[in-house]
């Protein structure tokens, strides 16, 4: 890591800290235990080394890897498909259209390009902080050499280890590959079309929630297959019940709307509401229909109307109400994420008095404008005091505004420190 830091950057007392920062050791049990390999986990810089450090395998990947297994511009057409295709042209102009239906459906069930040319080959590589993820297009074979590459790589020159459990090889067409909690596959089905009629549904990449993660969710709302009652929140208000469940679904739902299967996280949004109206009918004493009926209401989406629950918590000095609800939220595969990063206000403070006397840029003993003014500053007024009939005017000037600051411009500054008692000062 140090080495790697030291191509570029050149100051020592840095890759001095840096190393202090690494042998650290760590808390465990409220004991000290020394580090023997990685840097600390939940640190603010371990993120930034740990990019800074794979860098390498970026470029290893992007300069070696990519370069030797991609190739081929366009790929072959699939003989069998080609063949059909032939058969069906001379269906449409013979009009034998039962014959040409039959032949299309059969088409259908074929892909267009040669699965098996061996003059295309194509990898993707993408990687989010140590999570790494290629795809390929090509043998199983291919695949199994670019794992070992990959691993011998890391093993000589960055001193990792590939983890065996974790780095697998899957079939995009029928296993899912995990990555960054989504489950990864390539769309094949012959059965629907796109909105022109052409299979343009097939070969593309879809994401989705996996069902380990929605089940996970789900529990955390249910205690022995019935809704959960969480009576830590039953002495807080209903604003803040409401919001507290909303804000947990919310981050989920947030997460991922980028999944084709979005919609399946309302088996988890049907057992947080279950958990919230039982919370709360666990606090009135009261039943759920009550409570259904009791915080009922319809939200305005840009997909339509919702229902959801609202509750509302009011506020003194004639400020509106706080708001909270729970549901309300689409469950609406999106294709893009759009981050929309808010500008933060700026606080404007305000400003010393001494501060913008400053800047005002005026010599407060001779009355001229120097933008070089400097401050000239006591101890305590008290020191002025001591000085008697016989003090300086720009004592006399201090004391009579009662600061321990004074304006002045360079020269100024220097009589006062000289003790000049010219008529422009005393």
């Amino acid at each position: 890591m140090l080495s790697i830091l030291a191509e570029k950057i050149h100051d020592p007392r840095f890759l001095r800290l840096i190393n202090q920062l690494l042998q650290a050791g760590y808390l465990e049990e409220w004991r000290s235990l020394p580090t023997l390999s990685g840097v600390p986990q939940g640190g603010i810089v371990s993120p930034i080394l740990s990019n800074i450090y794979l860098d390498k395998l970026d470029k290893f990947v992007e300069t070696h890897l990519i370069p030797q297994y991609t190739r081929g511009r366009v790929r072959k057409k699939n003989p069998a498909y080609r063949r059909i295709q032939e058969r069906l042209s001379r269906a449409r102009r013979k009009e034998e259209y039962r014959k040409a239906k039959a032949l299309l459906q059969k088409a259908q069930q074929l892909p267009a390009g040669d699965p098996n040319d061996p003059t295309y080959r194509r990898l993707r590589y993408v990687r989010y902080a140590d999570d790494v993820l290629c795809g390929f297009l090509g043998p199983r074979e291919e695949a199994e050499q670019i794992k070992q590459e990959l691993g011998t790589f890391l093993q000589n020159t960055l001193k990792l280890e590939l983890s065996s459990e974790k780095t697998l090889i899957t079939h995009a067409q029928t296993q899912a590959a995990r990555f960054l909690g989504y489950d990864l596959q390539v769309r094949y089905c012959n059965d629907k079309l796109a909105g022109d009629g052409y299979r343009r549904l097939n070969a593309n990449v879809v994401l989705r929630v996996p069902i380990e993660v929605i089940e996970k969710k789900r529990k955390l709302y249910q205690q022995g297959g019935k809704p959960l009652r969480r009576h830590s929140l039953a002495a807080c208000s209903d604003y803040t019940i409401l919001k507290t469940y909303q804000d947990e679904y919310r981050g989920l739902v947030e997460y991922y709307l980028l999944a084709n299967n979005v919609y399946w996280l309302h088996r988890v949004q049907w057992a947080a509401q279950q958990s919230l109206l039982h919370t709360l009918a666990a606090k009135y004493q009261s039943s759920i229909a009550k409570m259904i009926k009791r915080y009922r209401a319809i939200t305005q989406t840009p997909q339509g109307p919702r229902k959801c629950f609202q509750a509302s918590l009011e506020r003194t000095n004639g400020k509106k109400p706080l708001i909270a609800q729970f549901g309300g939220i689409p469950l609406i595969h999106q294709k893009e994420a759009v981050l929309i990063d808010r500008v933060p206000a700026l606080a404007r403070y305000e400003q010393k008095e001494v501060i913008r006397r400053l800047i005002a840029g005026r010599c407060e003993l001779c009355e001229i404008r120097d933008e070089h003014c400097v401050v000239h500053q006591t101890r305590k007024r008290a020191d002025l005091e001591k000085m008697g009939q016989e003090r300086p005017r720009w004592a006399h000037i201090m004391l009579k505004r009662r600061r321990k600051t004074l304006i002045v411009c360079q020269t100024c500054h220097h009589d006062i420190h000289e003790g000049w008692k010219g008529n422009r000062i005393s």
